[in-house]
């Protein structure tokens, strides 16, 4: 008996939780983003940001996993230049941004 609790709670550990990207709505992530971050940030597909400093956000996934990003917003993104905002946003919100920025770079 030990032993098979011991094996379910190693196959639980093992399988990873739905992520934000998975349980978040994209829809409301972009109506996010558009509110807070497109006056600096690409934010689309295609489009390029107005700030030298911002990366756009279809490119965030070449340089951050999802989840790390999801990470950084749990903890409030900072910025290394001094006119972006602090931007602190609820789980729920996370979870839609990263489920919006998972929609630009499809795998």
């Amino acid at each position: 008996m030990l032993k098979a609790t011991a094996l379910s709670a190693v196959w639980l550990l093992a399988v990873p939780a739905a992520s934000a990207a998975e349980s978040g709505d994209s829809a409301l992530g972009k109506v996010l983003v558009e509110t807070n971050c497109a006056r600096c940030h690409g934010i689309g597909k295609s489009d390029t940001s107005t700030h030298p400093e911002a990366p756009e956000f279809r490119k965030l996934s070449e340089r951050y996993p999802l989840d790390a990003l999801e990470e950084a917003f749990v903890e409030g993104i900072y910025s290394g230049h001094p006119d972006m905002p602090e931007f602190v946003a609820s789980p729920t919100q996370i979870a839609d941004i990263i489920a919006y920025i998972a929609t630009l770079n499809p795998e």
